[in-house]
């Protein structure tokens, strides 16, 4: 390992040298990447390389595994282990950084590709047309259906995990960098905004910047998101992406204000005792015997009635 400033690199013997058309980068914190490793290897063709960031996991016996699967890998291969945790943004713009293909494909720890041509699709896209930004979508197929993950998975089926065609209606909302093509000049010129601290809206900001001057393109290669959260998980990611929200909705006024999200938070921000709503809305949340209908709705309203502080 060598260790310039704060992060250890490990290569395999493919890495030197080779000549890269797509750079698959995954950044993790404290998941195991390896099986995600594993598949793309069996998927990868000639010209891909893969890049893996631990931003700042902490985990000695993690990072001992990821670099032994690195080094495995038959594909070229670099391990990049941060010694303190950085956040999505700067850690993504640090794991481009040591890419060397002309397009990237951002792919979180905890994805898992839906189709065994997932890597050839992108690259066929790639030789089509270029693409200056491409997301394949997000699904839930893969994930174990487990009772913590039904709210969850209630919530991502209804907004995230959408087709194509409906996705195109707003192109720069649903992107997620958890499967997101991205060609080097477009990154180069606009990266993500590194003032976005913890989780929430770093991706749907930077594409709302991007859209400006490239057309993003949207395509059904989805993959899974595996790493579906519990209830307080849920809750705890909404309180901490308070501030993100207001960061995204003063950077792009005019396009927020069309989200029923900012709409839903601009009511509550003129109703009279949104403490204790908040309060009622969290406990219904909770509450696992309502109808998980209820309760997704009540998460929405928490969400918005945090948001309301910042609009």
């Amino acid at each position: 390992m060598t260790a310039p400033h704060r992060e250890w690199v490990v290569e395999n013997n493919a890495w030197a040298g080779a000549a890269a058309r797509l750079s698959v980068l995954i950044p993790f914190l404290r998941d195991d990447p390896c099986a995600l490793l594993q598949t793309m290897d069996e998927q990868a063709s000639d010209g891909i390389e893969l890049v893996v960031l631990d931003d700042g996991s902490g985990d000695d016996a993690l990072a001992a595994r990821v670099a032994s699967s690195v080094q495995a890998l038959g594909r070229p291969a670099r391990f990049v282990r941060l010694t303190a945790n950085e956040g999505r943004s700067r850690g993504r713009n640090r794991l481009a950084s040591h890419a060397r293909a002309r397009h990237f494909l951002f792919l979180d720890s905890d994805m898992a590709p839906d189709g065994p041509d997932f890597l050839a699709v992108y690259l066929r896209l790639i030789d089509e047309s270029d693409p200056a930004v491409a997301f394949g979508g997000f699904s839930v197929k893969l994930a174990p259906p487990l009772p913590e993950h039904a709210l969850h998975r209630s919530m991502a089926a209804k907004s995230d995990c959408l087709p194509a065609s409906l996705r195109r209606l707003q192109p720069e909302k649903t992107v997620f960098t958890s499967n997101l093509l991205i060609r080097r000049d477009v990154f180069e010129s606009e990266a993500f905004d590194e003032g976005f601290q913890g989780w929430g809206w770093e991706d749907v900001e930077w594409a709302a910047r991007v859209a400006r001057n490239h057309a993003i393109t949207h395509l059904d290669n989805t993959a899974t998101h595996l790493g579906l959260d519990n209830v307080e998980t849920l809750i705890a990611k909404y309180e901490q992406s308070v501030a993100n929200f207001g960061r995204l909705a003063r950077a792009h006024p005019d396009i927020v204000r069309a989200y029923p999200s900012f709409r839903a938070a601009r009511m509550l921000a003129r109703a009279p005792l949104r403490g204790p709503l908040k309060t009622g809305l969290k406990a219904l949340v909770r509450n696992e015997t309502a109808p998980l209908g209820i309760r997704a709705l009540s998460l929405r309203l928490f969400r918005a009635a945090l948001y309301a502080e910042v609009v």
